[in-house]
């Protein structure tokens, strides 16, 4: 049987943008898609890359769909899925100094 969390199945979203601020109306258009996409579930990774930890990837695409129904009109976005497993080889520094991974949420599954 197939491990349902098996390490190649769980997925991470990674959301990444870049929104104009120029204007007072372009930094609510911004303030807006940043938080309804952390309503959703989405965690600050650096100042414009979100991510998500989704048990499959069916339930990422559901995460996809809604990121894509609130896309802004301006600004440039991508969303990327990557595995469990390709997100755990990721080397994160702090300075030179070699820093942990963030850790997944754990998140509450009803069906």
């Amino acid at each position: 049987m197939f491990d349902r969390l098996n390490a190649y199945r769980v997925m991470w979203i990674l959301v990444l943008f870049d929104l104009p601020t120029e204007t007072k109306k372009d930094r609510k258009v911004y303030a807006k898609f940043r938080k309804e996409i952390m309503a959703d579930g989405f965690n600050m990774f650096q100042f414009s890359i979100y991510l998500r930890h989704c048990p499959s990837r069916e339930n990422a695409d559901v995460h996809i769909k809604r990121v894509k129904k609130i896309l802004p009109v301006k600004g440039h976005i991508g969303i990327m899925c990557i595995t469990d497993k390709q997100f755990g080889m990721m080397e994160l520094y702090r300075g030179k100094e070699l820093a942990n991974a963030p850790e997944p949420v754990q998140q509450l599954e009803l069906f």
